[in-house]
């Protein structure tokens, strides 16, 4: 980020795109700046019908190199910075650094909904805003990235990531609701000093790149997902769903897309993850695979366990001893993944059409062998919504429970709802209350479906659901053993 000086006092902030020499103004080098806001007399990177840069129109500015300088706004570590200075770049809100463990509020709290809540947005950075609050205004699934002590194997900055993250972003977000920009900046410089994604600080980036730096690259924490397959377990910290389109689906939930996902690929969790990070079958803004996605509030990921004892999906009466993935493809039964007891799995593939099926045993344990419903229901293994990061226009927005159990309330998070003046202003972040989220998350799908074709769906819902971009499921028992 730099900052141009003007002589009316009112700065110009940008990124340099370009640095050289122009034709016009020989020996003297030139920088071209990509700016915040858009100005009268600029260009889209070009300068006298030549171009030297890609930027928005009206955003092109070029200046000599000498006028520019680093962006007074984040100068956070020089002697001339005083909390003062950095409220009045960003607003009156102040932001103090907390330590000690705050916990999250068991509800959505009064004084933290409404104009400058949350989590303030600066210069591109709603992706990481978002994934943020998601991660940890109202759940304690990822709380250990906060307390893990340092290693012999972590970055020599370690101490110094987690310290930023957790009182200067998580902790004031908690007890105050608040976390002002230039505090979430100095996170975002030190993730693209030490991890492998550059422009973190300014460019547009994805949530999963966000992710994939600070959990992988940078705090190296051990990773939410083993997936298993054909023998072979690989980690990962969220999951892209990969499936083909099924035009006979009225209303897509998440449910059905990662058994279908998850069958297409021979997968299988090799536990039960703390949480589930899910990406849907959407390429960012441009490309979507279904128009509404049905986030269910509950996912059931038993039949997507590796070697978990489930009962049969025809008799129900005993444990299923083989999965057939082509009884599934072929939706000769209706019932999901489809499973079966030995009788069970004897009959369906007695059948002319079904014998050259390949089946894949389930091993469970030796009690399981002899099991009958008389003796009791198996375990689902379950895992509960807790947040859901929808995109639109490039821009990043946040649907978050607040608390825990199915009658917790919902909030609706926006880090640049408005703004308060131009390229010298700030954004204002904001957090509202979203009340139709508990409504329309419990409806069924034919209302969905129908509240939609009627025009009925409230706007936000419209949002929720056809904007899905990314869902997070935690368990709380599997968060609280690790």
């Amino acid at each position: 980020m730099a900052e141009v000086p003007l002589v009316n006092n009112q700065p110009r902030y940008g990124v340099i795109r370009w640095i050289g020499q122009l034709a016009e103004l020989k020996n003297k080098l030139v920088a071209g700046l990509e700016l915040e806001e858009e100005q009268s007399g600029c260009s889209d990177g070009t300068f006298k019908g030549k171009r030297y840069f890609e930027c928005p129109p009206g955003r092109g500015f070029f200046v000599l190199l000498k006028y520019c300088r680093k962006d007074s706004r984040f100068e956070l570590d020089s002697p001339m910075d005083t909390p003062g200075r950095s409220a009045k770049n960003f607003g009156s809100m102040d932001c103090p650094s907390i330590e000690g463990i705050i916990p999250p509020p068991p509800s959505l709290p009064e004084q933290s909904t409404g104009m400058m809540r949350g989590i303030q947005g600066h210069h591109n950075s709603c992706y990481l805003d978002s994934t943020l609050y998601s991660m940890f205004a109202f759940t304690t699934v990822f709380d250990t990235l906060l307390h893990r002590e340092r290693q012999s194997s972590d970055l020599e900055d370690y101490d110094k990531v987690q310290k930023v993250l957790k009182e200067e972003i998580v902790n004031p977000l908690r007890r105050n609701g608040f976390v002002r920009a230039d505090r979430v900046l100095r996170l975002r410089r030190l993730l693209d000093k030490l991890g492998s994604t550059s422009g973190l600080t300014d460019e547009e980036k994805d949530p999963e790149e966000f992710l994939n730096t600070l959990l992988h690259q940078v705090l190296k924490s051990e990773s939410l997902l083993q997936l298993k397959s054909h023998g072979r377990c690989e980690e990962s910290n969220y999951y892209q769903i990969i499936t083909e389109k099924d035009e006979g689906i009225k209303l897509a939930t998440v449910q059905t897309l990662i058994e279908q996902s998850f069958m297409a690929a021979d997968l299988k969790l090799a536990e039960v993850p703390s949480c589930l990070i899910l990406q849907m079958p959407r390429f960012g803004n441009k490309y979507k695979m279904y128009d509404i996605i049905f986030p269910n509030t509950t996912l059931d990921i038993t039949d997507i366990l590796d070697n978990v004892p489930r009962p049969c999906v025809l008799c129900g009466e005993q444990a299923s001893t083989f999965e057939c993935k082509e009884c599934y493809e072929e939706k000769i039964f209706s019932i999901g993944i489809t499973s079966f007891c030995r009788d069970c799995c004897k009959k369906v593939h007695s059948h002319p059409r079904r014998t050259s099926h390949k089946l894949t045993p389930i091993i469970v344990p030796r009690e399981y062998s002899q099991y009958a419903r008389r003796d009791g229901p198996l375990e689902r293994y379950t895992m509960e919504l807790f947040a859901v990061v929808c995109i639109q226009t490039s821009h990043y927005v946040a649907f978050v429970k607040c608390g825990q159990g199915p009658d917790a309330p919902w909030c609706f998070f926006d880090s640049m709802a408005d703004r308060k003046g131009e390229s010298n202003g700030y954004n204002i972040p904001a957090v509202r209350a979203c009340p139709e989220a508990s409504r329309w998350l419990l409806a069924k799908p034919d209302e969905i479906i129908g509240a939609n074709r009627r025009g009925e769906l409230p706007g936000n819902m419209k949002r929720l659901f056809g904007d899905a971009y990314m869902c997070m499921y935690q368990n709380f028992d599997t968060a609280m053993y690790k």
